[in-house]
């Protein structure tokens, strides 16, 4: 390799990697920064009220937030079985009674025994451990024409004090506080990932050394594989993918009619006939299609890439994992063209395409590596034990049910949900949905579970092929 061309390769690599690491910073936004919403502090069960909230009632809770954020207050209100009118008004105050949050409320809209929601435009960002106070107070509350709150024995909510016009009560409001804490690495985000890029400029540096001095190094070796057999590897992917549409009338067209005709399939059963509730079921129930078609598509063909070339690997020499990468690559390109419909439902449904769609890429090459990991692994089983095809389209139809497609994740019970997540396609799925769906950079955390399966995969799978490899030529 031209040593010069070799640096400026990782030149660019590293200038690539400090501008994708810039963008993600901003596009990651609140979710890099803190954690998702949960409740910090529950409710009591609701045991008596506070009375009616007449005209110069007020009534305060002082409570201690045990996050970084406030993010809504879930409110217990009762209206006596009866249609009140008036307003509320319902201040959030810090320790100094600097107001944080108001707002008002038509009690007109309030349900008896009900929950109301509290939530401010955006997170109120506070410091864990402040005291904060919720004021509700009526304006035009009249007997026989008001709300009460309900009110429960306090439990777990520590210091919490309620004051109804002054005076203390032995009870506290029933509310719900939710909030979300700051994450580490939104805070050390630029030190992270000015180590990785220092990492990579030691591997580099080490990788350049190596070759002056003529020694091997698994970078320069990834490099002169990449480099040596690109253009068998670029023939065989499009040789597998005209393969795919050879003597077909609509061809490439019909990546974008299957996923498609799939969904409206799907979407009559569950939307119509089971009654899904879930939200923009279209491109949720699209988004899972697409991304499981690929994953069926690209492992079962990689199946049969060793066996069905197994003329050209015992006469000549060349790499056998190129076989069932560039069937695993072949499917990426469908996997791309039916992106276009699944992008097209979005816009039809009206789904916001927000700045987090460049994260997308993130998603589909961790699935691509995930699935070439699975290539690598079933095409060497493949050549040892030929049942391997059958048990896997059984495989395949098992993982389909496992995995949220047409379904929602919250029908799975809580106990259950540990085994769940141990389902790769669980976390790509997910990851992707949020992107499309939500507009917004997924928690760290779905980056990590990504990152994990996908180069898990890939490693177990290249370990796995590499150490069988020289046996093929025997068994085939």
């Amino acid at each position: 390799m031209d040593k010069r061309k070799l640096k400026q390769g990782f030149a660019y690599f590293l200038l690539l990697y400090f501008a994708l690491a810039i963008g993600f910073y901003f596009i990651g936004g609140e979710q890099l920064q803190f954690s998702s919403s949960d409740a910090v502090s529950q409710s009591p069960e609701a045991v008596s009220s506070v009375g009616e909230l007449t005209q110069g009632t007020a009534v305060t809770e002082s409570f201690t937030l045990s996050s970084d954020t406030l993010d809504k207050i879930s409110l217990l209100f009762g209206t006596y079985g009866r249609d009140n009118t008036g307003s509320l008004l319902v201040r959030i105050l810090d320790s100094e009674e600097n107001v944080l949050f108001r707002q008002s409320i038509d009690v007109s809209k309030l349900s008896d025994n009900g929950l109301f929601d509290i939530r401010p435009d955006s997170p109120l960002i506070s410091e864990k451990g402040k005291r904060l106070a919720l004021e509700i107070t009526s304006a035009d509350g009249a007997s026989g024409n008001a709300v009460t709150v309900l009110t429960g024995a306090p439990s777990d909510l520590g210091d919490t004090v309620l004051t109804v016009n002054g005076q203390t009560q032995p009870l506290v409001l029933c509310l719900t506080v939710y909030g979300s804490s700051r994450l580490l690495i939104g805070r050390f985000y630029f030190v992270f990932a000015a180590a990785v890029g220092l990492l990579l400029l030691l591997l580099f540096a080490d990788a350049l050394k190596k070759q002056k001095s003529g020694k091997s190094s698994l970078i320069l070796n990834a490099v002169s594989a990449v480099v040596r057999y690109r253009f068998l590897l670029s023939q065989l992917v499009i040789r597998d993918f005209k393969a795919k549409y050879k003597r077909s009338v609509l061809g490439v067209v019909w990546s974008l009619l299957n996923p498609l005709i799939t969904m409206m399939v799907q979407y009559v059963i569950f939307s119509r006939l089971f009654r899904s509730d879930i939200d923009n079921f279209p491109v949720y129930l699209l988004t899972g299609i697409v991304f499981f078609n690929f994953f069926s598509e690209a492992t079962t063909m990689s199946l049969v890439s060793i066996t069905s070339n197994a003329s050209l690997i015992t006469k000549v020499y060349v790499p056998k994992y190129i076989f069932p990468v560039s069937r695993a690559l072949s499917s990426s390109i469908n996997l791309l063209i039916s992106m276009i419909p699944l992008l097209l439902v979005s816009i039809i449904m009206r789904t916001p395409i927000t700045p987090a769609i460049l994260l997308l890429p993130f998603g589909i090459l961790c699935m691509i590596a995930f699935c070439t990991g699975l290539a690598l692994m079933l095409s060497a089983f493949m050549v040892f034990f030929r049942d391997t095809q059958f048990l896997w389209n059984i495989m395949i139809m098992l993982w389909m049910y496992a995995t949220p497609i047409f379904y929602p994740v919250s029908i799975i019970p809580d106990r259950f949900m540990v085994f769940y997540k141990l389902n790769p396609l669980y976390h790509f799925i997910r990851f992707n949905r949020i992107v499309i769906l939500q507009g917004v950079s997924p928690e760290p955390r779905a980056y990590l579970y990504c990152l994990v399966f996908a180069l898990g995969s890939l490693t177990v799978g290249t370990l796995i092929f590499k150490k069988v490899q020289d046996w093929f030529v025997i068994n085939l």
